[in-house]
């Protein structure tokens, strides 16, 4: 392919980086995406790095990339070859460069929220977009300060902003900017500074360096060229342009945004749907969850009556609809297991447990419920499944059902109350369990003096001793 973007462009920008990296002592931190942009930075930084003696690379490059754990398996696949060559690079040639790939805990994860904790799932327009703050940044910021507190001294971070990206980008970037200095203090993170190597650079600028210098091969021996297809599939077209008109910008490749699988912010997935139309049709059944998910999101009969803080109001999804998501996920990752080769699980066994923690925590007093529907799905016993145990029978379960109707008290509210004292009960301060209590039941529709009313706080004492003589026999 024929570049307009000259060699001495690229060593102009070569020995900026240069100049930059050897003025103080300050480590860089690179957010590796694994699109275009990032790998420009990243590119551009190994380049650089090669180019210089090994004594004088002086200071370390950290390379943080994220993973939200739903990414679309195409590009994590990318993601991590990516990472794996770079890494082995950096040992190899004596870069000092350090890769971190970040996750959110499984505690944390987007399936943890989801089905663990019921949160509804992230709405087109809407304002309850939990989750790239939660999946995303979360996780790369923690690493990011994990890295500033172990240099002990202020940290360089390299951007992959451009001014050609967006109005408004481009607006915050020259608001930013400091007239004759490359380094801008960052706005969030303290004892950190913004450096914007290609922030002059068009995205046709981006794609040259890719596919041109050295021959389209990065300098830790990947082809750009695969990732050049993959934002051609994504997009279904990918125009790219070889020269540019007088006074114009031809469009390019790589206006779509590679996110998670299982997206529900946008209304069509442009990039899902592209790798589909391209022929990746082990996505369809990945598709066709993400549209069902969508679809069920605001239907009355799975969403509880209240907020997980007691707020009336149209809350989490009812532990009934987290079954039914799970159970919809599990064979949708079976059907991809069987029919399409898969090795990577839609959900991890690390999640799968922090999930069953929650439901033991807060909704199941059968303590079986995600084990046994586990194994009714994948066929398989979970490797802690032999350690579940009720904390009622299912007569006695049944009792507890039927007491709470006659009653006229929230099973749930019994559910939880039963849950928090065995879960508090062994502290020697009562007073931590009594707060715990009083939470609850201030959370419900009901009031402390209205249960008293009812009778019903006799009938959970009667529990609460039962379940404690049960224990400690």
């Amino acid at each position: 392919m024929e570049s307009y973007f000259n060699e001495n462009t690229i060593e102009d920008l070569l020995d900026e980086m240069t100049y930059v990296y050897k003025s103080d002592n300050r480590p860089w931190i690179i957010g590796y995406s694994g699109g275009k942009d990032s790998t420009v930075v990243v590119t551009l930084a190994f380049k650089m790095l090669q180019n210089l003696p090994e004594a004088e690379r002086h200071k370390p490059l950290y390379i943080v990339s994220s993973d939200t754990m739903v990414e679309n398996p195409l590009i994590k696949q990318h993601l991590y070859e990516t990472l794996n060559a770079m890494e082995e690079a950096s040992k190899t040639e004596h870069l000092n460069v350090h890769v971190y790939p970040v996750k959110p805990s499984p505690s944390k994860s987007f399936w943890a929220y989801i089905i663990g904790r019921g949160y509804p799932t992230p709405k087109i327009n809407g304002k309850f977009r939990w989750c790239t703050d939660r999946l995303k940044i979360n996780p790369t910021s923690m690493k990011m300060q994990e890295i500033i507190d172990m240099s002990d001294e202020e940290v360089v971070m390299l951007l992959g902003v451009r001014k050609t990206e967006s109005i408004a980008r481009k607006k915050r970037i020259e608001k930013r900017e400091i007239m004759g200095k490359l380094l801008n203090r960052h706005e969030v993170i303290e004892r950190a500074y913004v450096y914007n190597p290609i922030v002059e650079l068009t995205t046709d600028d981006v794609w040259s360096v890719l596919l041109s210098y050295n021959n389209g091969i990065t300098p830790w021996g990947v082809d750009n060229t695969n990732l050049f297809n993959l934002y051609g599939k994504a997009d279904s077209e990918c125009p790219f342009a070889t020269e540019i008109k007088k006074g114009e910008q031809t469009e390019s490749c790589g206006k779509s945004r590679f996110g998670c699988w299982v997206c529900t912010v946008v209304k069509e997935d442009k990039s899902l749907n592209g790798f589909i139309k391209s022929g990746h049709h082990e996505l369809v059944p990945l598709a066709e969850f993400r549209r069902w998910l969508i679809d069920i999101r605001d239907i009355p009969e799975y969403r509880a009556e209240k907020r997980r803080d007691g707020i009336v109001g149209r809350g989490p999804f009812t532990w009934e609809a987290r079954q039914m998501i799970l159970r919809r996920l599990l064979e949708t990752q079976r059907e991809l297991f069987e029919e399409f080769g898969a090795t990577e699980p839609l959900i991890t066994l690390d999640e799968l447990k922090a999930i069953d923690q929650i439901w033991d925590d807060e909704l199941d007093l059968s303590r079986r419920t995600l084990v046994d529907l586990y194994y009714d799905v994948i066929g398989e016993r979970l490797p802690w499944d032999d350690y579940k145990r009720p904390l009622f029978d299912q007569e006695t379960q049944k009792l507890l059902e039927e007491s709470c109707k006659e009653a006229k008290l929230p099973y749930d509210l019994l559910t939880s109350l039963v849950l928090t004292t065995t879960k508090n009960k062994n502290y020697s301060n009562p007073k931590i369990l009594r707060d715990k209590l009083n939470k609850i039941l201030n959370q419900q529709w009901l009031h402390k003096e209205e249960i008293d009313k009812i009778d019903a706080m006799d009938t959970t004492k009667e529990i609460i001793d039962y379940d404690s003589k049960e224990n400690n026999s």
